[in-house]
């Protein structure tokens, strides 16, 4: 997975926090899978299998939390030019064909959350918007048919 990951301040807090819940979680299950060995043969022990599968998971996605953090840059809004989208700037548009206004804010794919307008740059709507300016008509190619925006204005957006 190497390589550079932008978060805003906020995102990059939030991937810390939840990098040390889970080191708690993996803390715990080890308690579970030790009480899990005492109760016996581990062929057949249930609760040992289940609880070293998850601790698995949790481990592998420590270990990508760690890397991304490792490899986080942290995206300083001062830097982020309004007038062109790109990460961390929120790109204000309207539908050309329904005439809805819709806002999308360009992040990394760890600070995605589509219900609150954060997309992942790498996502195909966000690749065919980046570079775009104010004024600008954007057409988009999706599976189910193109969508044409109009660029009303772009913002910086991250805190």
């Amino acid at each position: 997975m190497a390589g550079e990951t932008f978060l805003s301040r906020q995102g990059y807090e939030k991937l810390r926090e939840d990098l040390a819940r889970l080191k708690e979680r993996r803390g715990e299950l080890s308690g579970e899978i030790g009480e899990a060995r005492e109760k016996g043969d581990l062929k057949e022990n249930a609760e040992y299998h289940a609880a070293k599968e998850e601790q698995a998971k949790v481990q592998r996605r420590i270990n990508e939390m760690e890397e991304k953090l490792r490899f986080a840059q942290i995206i300083d809004e001062s830097n982020v030019q309004s007038g062109e989208i790109r990460i961390g700037a929120t790109a204000h548009l309207k539908d050309v064909k329904s005439g809805e206004d819709i806002e999308y804010t360009l992040v990394d794919a760890a600070e995605a959350d589509f219900s609150k307008g954060r997309i992942s740059v790498q996502s195909p709507v966000a690749q065919a918007l980046l570079g775009h300016k104010e004024g600008e008509q954007v057409t988009i190619k999706l599976a189910s048919g193109p969508l044409l925006y109009h660029v009303k204005k772009v913002t910086r957006s991250l805190s």
